[in-house]
């Protein structure tokens, strides 16, 4: 039986922390701990690419792939069904390459655009994302009617996951962290000094790659918990709440993830709480995504609050 069933908000953490500090190896992780760390491990994976984006003025390229990189899971999709009788599972790592395939050509094009075409930035990424979206939307739409595909891979099912959700998502987090440990140097000068960087042989085009690379395979491991689209949210929520009170890159990372996991635990506290006390069975992903927003517009009001007392005190 599932020992969060009946809690209500407060209730809930309080069970969640009576069983982390009474662990043991016979305690079987509970589904809805499977999905507060998978959040958790999405949030922070989220916090430190999202702020390399949105420092580089990238976050538009990271929701043109957090939309086109549904066409490559519909295709994939279609293809196992194509070649399967009867009932069939989704084989999640074909799935994982061909999402990634498409991310990767939805950067090829954007580049292609913008370096040999000379197209100003959003209008190549506008074109690619609108001409990819579009083309997996009509397939889905055509082909995958009495499927749960479409609603899943937009919306994402966090109440559908089980512990290989758990699992990709935490080597996914890894791999970010090994190369953002790796690579922080070059990220930094390639961020802030791309001129410089030219200067002393560091190719701010290879990393910008690599960033989008990142980008694609935290987004396809976040598809089944959250979606394609939600993602983004979790790319960029966090990281402009947390640019309102620090403009040190190290501090913005680590209040971006604090956001992200402060989210994902009110995020699945919540939805416990309105399915015990009102019966609601919310979508757990958007009520994340709708408390990563109430978090951004509140440190607004407070930065904006702070910063008109500040103007109004004599000196």
């Amino acid at each position: 039986m599932n020992p969060y069933w009946g809690k209500t908000f407060f209730t809930f953490f309080v069970e969640l922390f009576l069983r982390l500090t009474g662990w043991r190896d016979d305690i079987v992780l509970a589904p809805d701990e499977i999905q507060v760390f998978t959040l958790i491990g999405i949030a922070v994976s989220s916090a430190l690419i999202g702020s390399l984006l949105f420092l580089r003025k990238m976050t538009m390229l990271a929701n043109a792939l957090s939309h086109t990189i549904l066409l490559g899971i519909v295709i994939t999709f279609l293809f196992i069904r194509m070649f399967s009788e009867g009932a069939f599972e989704i084989d999640i790592p074909t799935m994982f390459v061909a999402s990634l395939l498409t991310a990767l050509l939805t950067t090829f094009f954007t580049f292609l655009l913008k370096n040999t075409f000379f197209l100003k930035e959003d209008a190549s990424i506008s074109l690619v994302f609108s001409a990819l979206f579009a083309l997996g939307i009509i397939l889905v739409t055509v082909f995958t009617k009495s499927s749960h595909i479409g609603t899943e891979i937009v919306m994402g099912n966090v109440d559908a996951l089980h512990i290989n959700d758990l699992k990709l998502v935490s080597s996914i987090l890894l791999l970010n962290i090994l190369l953002f440990v790796l690579f922080y140097k070059e990220y930094l000068i390639t961020t802030f000094d791309p001129l410089l960087s030219k200067a002393i042989g560091i190719s701010p085009l290879i990393f910008n790659y690599l960033l989008m690379l990142q980008t694609s395979w935290a987004i396809i491991a976040a598809f089944r918990a959250v979606g394609v689209l939600l993602v983004l949210t979790f790319l960029v929520g966090p990281v402009i709440t947390a640019r309102l009170f620090t403009h040190e890159f190290k501090k913005m990372v680590l209040i971006a993830a604090l956001v992200g996991v402060l989210a994902s635990l009110i995020g699945v506290a919540l939805s416990r709480h309105l399915l015990t006390v009102f019966h609601l069975s919310l979508s757990t992903a958007g009520l994340t995504v709708t408390v990563i927003g109430a978090l951004y517009l509140s440190s607004l009001a407070y930065h904006k609050i702070v910063r008109k007392v500040r103007l109004t005190s004599p000196t």
